[in-house]
This record gives structure tokens, sequence and C-alpha cells, in this order.
């Protein structure tokens, strides 16, 4: 199984500087929030600041696939970017925040559109990252204009699948993944649901 988030390094244990209200990383659950949807303990996060470099993905077309949280998505234009990934001890379970600020709505949705577009149009891909060369397949749940659900399951990968949802919050371009060898879709639907009830506010 494959951990890894595309959002931000690892340094585990390190202290995360104070919440400043009114910002992205605001937006976010805390670690003991998301412990208490997923119903699991997690006792680790890291935070990042700005997106990461795009992963290397076969097909190429299937950046946006294997990276949703990185470059090949939020791309520059944002005014505010903010990712938090949390784990617990053993990483069986894994679930990564990001969201993205735009200057107006029209901006913010055609990042939402380009995202849509690229998984709906990538069925399976190779990602290839820090972690080694893996295989990913996709399966989309859901493609509303404002909310796109879909499941990255690793081939191979003993069960390991990430639930992934993304919505358009007015000017914010959120997503939420819940990876675990199960079915974690009605968590990541409820982890959705409380970052954008927080946006703007």
């Amino acid at each position: 199984m494959v951990f890894v988030s595309a959002c931000a390094s690892r340094v585990t244990g390190a202290p995360q500087p104070d919440i400043v209200p009114g910002t992205a990383q605001a937006d976010l659950l805390t670690i003991d929030e998301v412990s208490s949807v997923i119903g699991t303990t997690l006792t680790s996060s890291d935070n990042a600041g700005e997106p990461p470099a795009p992963l290397s993905a076969d097909p190429p077309t299937c950046a946006t696939a294997v990276g949703p949280g990185t470059r090949a998505v939020y791309t520059p234009g944002y005014t505010a970017y903010a990712a938090k990934t949390a784990e617990d001890g053993t990483s069986a379970h894994l679930v990564i925040q990001v969201v993205g600020v735009y200057s107006d709505p029209a901006a913010a949705n055609a990042v939402f559109t380009a995202l849509a577009a690229g998984i709906q149009g990538c069925p399976a891909a190779v990602r290839t990252d820090d972690d080694g060369t893996t295989k990913w397949l996709y399966t989309v749940d859901t493609a509303q204009p404002a909310t796109l659900s879909w499941r990255a399951t690793e081939d191979a990968g003993d069960g390991w699948v990430c639930s992934r949802q993304a919505r358009l919050v007015t000017k914010t371009v959120l997503q939420v993944a819940f990876c675990e060898a199960a079915d974690g879709r009605a968590a990541t639907t409820m982890l959705a649901d409380k970052i954008s009830a927080r946006i703007g506010k």
C-alpha cells in the first residue's frame, strides 16, 4: 500500500503553528475533528501552504487524477492554498484536506471544471513518486456542477482505496480524501460538509 499524500512532506511530530482565523488553513479541520468523524484516532498531521509539483503519470493526461492536490489542479492564480495530511500510527488510515481560494467565483469554477474533466477522463493510470511506481483505478461516483466524488483504488493494493470528494464553494475549491482498506465514502462526505460549512466564516 502507498500512503503518499502529494500535499505535504513528512514532518511527523513537528509542532504546528497557531491557526489564524479567516485564513485558508483555518478552513481545514483539526486532527481531533477528523478523528471524531472517521472513528479512528489520528496521531500525526502535516501542513502545507502551497501545492506541490505534479506527480509523474502514465499516461501524462492523467496528471490530475494521480495528483489532485498538486499544481496539476491548483494552478498559479490562487490567492490562498492550504493542505493538511493526517494519519494514524499504523498508516492504516490517511486523511487529506485541501483548499484553494481564488480571486473570484469564475476563476474557481474554471479550476473545478478542469479537475472534474481530468478525473472523468482517466479510468486508470500509473503514478510515480518518491515511494515508487503504483497503478491506480479511478471510479467516478457523483459528477455535479459543484460536487465531484470519486474513488482511487490501488491495483494490487490489498483493498487500499482513497474515497475522494471535491467541491466548489464560491471562490474556493476544496478536496477531501479518506484512504483506508474499506469504503470511506460516507465519512468523506461528512468531512467535506464540515469544511464547506466553515469556508468564508
